[in-house]
């Protein structure tokens, strides 16, 4: 198999990357190892409503995604934020009022960040998308790179994008060895949301709001650290969702942390809180394909993110890296997978523009 762009990794940093090449007729493949796209965007959909297990929120002032959103004709919507707050202490002491609404202004979807990523691959020819498919080996060619997926098959490309967290892609075997120094900065760059656990709870009413409530929740006890309305702005369906704040090794039972769930959702809210009609979970540090080890020590504030020196000019830029922790800007963020495909895009085009230059060069009569 052959292709001028090899992406690896579905996230929204390679369907977005994927969109632009399909649209300017660039020869591309996108390989997931996953069975779904998305990467880190994850949306289950269940009693007629959309629930975000990744990412839920853009904001206002990031251009990228707000154009996107626009372009793809889908609908958003801002973050419910009216009524009294809510903080419990230490010991489980509720208080109304206290506080403010961290996530006001914040956007969301109308069918989720799921119907982002149904759009954008719906744009991308069936042929040009592999998953289910994890790359293990790249290896160096006389003029471009070989990929080497888990079952044995072979992937010829001019370059490869590696539109996945710099953990995950250090993972693979590269031949020869990248240096030292690229390794080592790879490692040191930390997944964003891989240490995170969500819940997210179903109700059949907004009971919250009925009584003058937002939603939102900042916990001194826990489990969930933080929790903010997840609802339909229709109101077709109804829900909280929270950040959990116990360490990730600490949360690997999950009967128990399901029960310790509930309580604190009884102890915030009343008995109607702890019968949700469905409770989801999701512990992004347990998923093999977004953390490592390293990852599995909570992060206290947004690291700074960017390229670093030591990931530039990789195998004469054959190898480039493409996913949101490399965006200058804003890493992290889905606006920052949106930049950093942006910025893999024209260093395509500078690439592709320098092979035609050279080729009519080549080609041109001697003077």
């Amino acid at each position: 198999m052959q292709t001028g762009t090899l992406i690896i990794g579905g996230g929204l940093a390679g369907l977005g990357l994927a969109s632009r090449l399909a649209e300017r007729k660039h020869p591309f493949l996108l390989v997931e190892a996953r069975e779904r796209l998305g990467g880190r965007i994850l949306t289950e959909t269940a009693h007629g409503g959309y629930f975000d297990l990744g990412p839920a929120w853009f904001w206002p002032g990031q251009p990228r995604i707000e154009s996107l959103v626009s372009e793809l004709g889908l609908t958003r919507f801002e973050q419910y934020a009216s009524g009294q707050l809510t903080y419990e202490d230490e010991l489980g002491n509720v208080q109304r009022g206290r506080g403010f609404a961290s996530m006001q202004g914040s956007c969301r979807l109308v069918g989720g960040l799921g119907a982002l990523v149904s759009a954008l691959s719906g744009k991308l020819p069936p042929k040009s998308v592999l998953t289910s498919t994890r790359i293990t080996q790249l290896r160096k060619l006389a003029d471009g790179v070989r990929a080497t997926t888990g079952d044995g098959r072979s992937i010829i490309a001019e370059r490869v994008v590696l539109a996945l967290p710099p953990r995950i892609a250090a993972k693979i075997a590269f031949s020869p060895a990248l240096p030292g120094r690229a390794t080592a900065a790879m490692n040191g760059i930390a997944t964003w949301m891989a240490g995170q656990a969500k819940a997210l709870a179903v109700f059949e009413r907004a009971f919250w709001r009925e009584a003058g409530l937002s939603g939102d929740v900042m916990s001194r006890r826990g489990p969930m650290a933080e929790i903010h309305d997840a609802s339909a702005e229709d109101g077709s369906f109804h829900a909280l969702f929270g950040f959990i704040g116990v360490p990730p090794r600490a949360r690997s039972e999950e009967r128990s942390l399901r029960k310790a769930l509930l309580s604190q959702l009884e102890r915030l809210f009343g008995p109607a809180a702890a019968e949700p009609k469905e409770l989801y979970l999701k512990d992004w540090a347990a998923d093999a394909l977004t953390a490592t080890e390293p990852d599995l020590q909570p992060l206290f504030a947004h690291p700074q993110y960017g390229l670093p020196h030591a990931l530039t000019n990789l195998w004469e830029d054959r190898v480039l890296l493409g996913g949101t922790e490399v965006a200058t800007h804003f890493g992290g963020y889905l606006e920052g997978a949106l930049e950093a495909a942006e910025t893999v895009l024209r260093k395509v085009e500078s690439a592709k523009s320098q092979k035609r230059h050279d080729h009519r060069h080549e080609n041109s009569p001697a003077g």
